[in-house]
């Protein structure tokens, strides 16, 4: 069973993190808090369901250095930004790294606690699209070098005697491949495989 989804607050302002987290929790929000951007990525948070509270600008590594690091690890947890320092600049390099938002302190409740649920909201979707890609890919991996190429024309659209000449084999023997593929791939239309090799090769 997977961790529920948790909004991870950090914040090097006690205060702050106490209020945000207060806010949250009184909207039903799993909340956990650090002091520093260190302290979360020298965590098992980094992997776990959720989304980042984060403030720019702290002692040690800041906000943004956070941002690059998760970026560089492949973590793709939407990060809000809040700021009591904020300028235009900063917010445009945030939000072209890829930030989800970014707020200014001081922001209404209400404003932060939607766009955390967005937030969530699109983390789960991300790390439902990770599963099925993981998925096509591992069905994908249990074909042999003869069913790729199999695989490659048949998701081409040519027909069976053309991939049997370009092969150098006889039709049964492509028939006996393509059947092997859809086994293999769970896949009952052709439409089936194509929707397979694109969920592997989706790179976002």
């Amino acid at each position: 069973m997977s961790a529920a989804p948790t909004v991870f607050i950090i914040d090097d302002d006690q205060a702050v993190r106490d209020a945000i987290s207060l806010l949250l929790r009184a909207d039903g929000l799993a909340v956990a808090t650090f002091a520093s951007a260190a302290a979360f990525l020298e965590s098992t948070a980094v992997q776990q369901p959720g989304c980042l509270v984060l403030d720019v600008r702290m002692p040690g590594m800041s906000g943004l250095d956070l941002q690059k690091q998760l970026r560089a690890r492949g973590c793709r947890i939407p990060i809000l930004f809040v700021t009591g320092h904020g300028d235009v600049p900063m917010a445009i390099r945030a939000m072209k790294a890829g930030a989800f938002d970014f707020l200014e302190k001081p922001f209404q409740g209400e404003m932060l606690l939607e766009r955390v649920r967005e937030a969530l909201a699109l983390d789960a979707r991300q790390r439902a699209r990770q599963a099925r890609r993981a998925e096509a890919a591992a069905r994908l991996a249990l074909l042999s070098p003869r069913e790729w190429e199999v695989l490659d024309r048949v998701a081409a659209g040519q027909y069976n005697k053309v991939i049997a000449a370009e092969l150098g084999i006889s039709l049964s023997t492509v028939e006996i491949h393509r059947k092997r593929v859809m086994e293999k791939l769970q896949a009952e239309s052709l439409s089936d495989l194509i929707r397979t090799l694109a969920l592997a090769n989706d790179g976002e």
